[in-house]
């Protein structure tokens, strides 16, 4: 089962794919959006599920430390109704607390990547990719 992983941001939507088996998750890209001007990356998107025909989406749910719901958890439901919509795929939702953090630090530390800017380009993948893993994992029917 192919799923794209996405991490909703203000400005980027970082996106990472599964393999068709779903057990593992890999980078794509990062989408830039802009919501003032109602671009939500739905171009890019389409045809990236063109491309992996994936069986559905696994969203981050940013909530807050306590476990309570802020703006972000808002922007990211928001999202997936449209992804509903637009693709007639199901959307599912996965805590993302503390993914950016680990995507960092998995670059910085594993990867040697120190560079702040080239770090940047890809933390949304990266995010992306941990959610979309975390989900896997924890839906894997050994």
């Amino acid at each position: 089962m192919r799923l794209l992983g996405l991490d909703i941001g203000s400005k980027t939507v970082g996106v990472a794919v599964s393999d068709e088996l779903g057990i593992t998750a890999q980078k794509l890209e990062t989408i830039p959006i802009d919501e003032q001007r109602y671009n939500f990356g739905m171009r890019p998107l389409k045809k990236i599920v063109r491309k992996y025909n994936p069986e559905g989406f696994v969203l981050g749910l940013p909530k807050n430390m306590d476990g309570s719901s802020g703006r972000s958890v808002q922007r990211s439901k928001l999202y997936g109704e449209r992804l509903k919509k637009k693709f007639q795929l199901p959307v599912y939702f996965c805590d993302e607390r503390l993914t950016t953090v680990e995507s960092r630090r998995v670059l910085v530390e594993e990867a040697g990547m120190h560079n702040r800017k080239k770090r940047k380009e890809v933390i949304d993948q990266m995010a992306a990719v941990l959610i979309l893993q975390n989900y896997l994992d924890m839906h894997r029917k050994d």
